[in-house]
């Protein structure tokens, strides 16, 4: 139950960073103002997301975007809630923190989703005049949760490389 806290804390406190920063953008920019933090490398941006990752989708009909941007997310929140209750007592904890950081990160676009009916993004990093797509602090959780999740196969594999060699041996 430890550890059902500890990610319930940090969710929380994941989806009450997101709405502030988002906040603080939406009060102190003007939409598509730019401030330039560090030069050459990152800005901040205020860009409205009515699309998917990276504006996939932004312009397909509105009855689309419901069923894949509001409808499909609240349904994988529930089945995320289930993975995360699901893996709370197993040995390795990395799979459900991930689960956990990946229900923040919904959870903080689609209050965005249902009350603006789009996402507000404003981290903008570049090199030049290349431009990765702004993002937010909600997309940062779920991609630092897709990060850990790939080292926890990686990390599963070589346990089990670890463990038939031991057999062999």
């Amino acid at each position: 139950m430890k550890r059902i806290f500890y990610i319930s804390l940090i969710g929380a406190l994941i989806i009450l960073v997101d709405q502030l920063t988002k906040g603080v953008v939406q009060d102190h920019f003007y939409l598509g103002e730019s401030k330039v933090i560090i030069e050459g490398f990152f800005n901040l941006t205020y860009v409205r997301n009515k699309g998917a990752a990276f504006g996939m989708g932004a312009t397909a009909p509105d009855w689309v975007r419901s069923v894949f941007f509001l409808y499909l997310p609240v349904a994988a929140c529930f089945y995320l809630l289930f993975l995360v209750w699901v893996s709370r007592n197993h040995k390795n904890w990395m799979p459900c923190f991930a689960y956990g950081l990946i229900f923040a990160g919904a959870v903080g676009n689609l209050i965005d989703r249902f009350m603006l009916s789009y996402v507000v993004d404003f981290l903008d990093f570049y090199i030049k005049t290349s431009h990765f797509p702004a993002f937010n602090v909600a997309d940062s959780s779920i991609s630092i949760a897709a990060g850990l999740l790939i080292l926890d196969l990686i990390l599963e594999s070589k346990r089990k490389e670890n463990g038939q060699e031991e057999k062999e041996s």
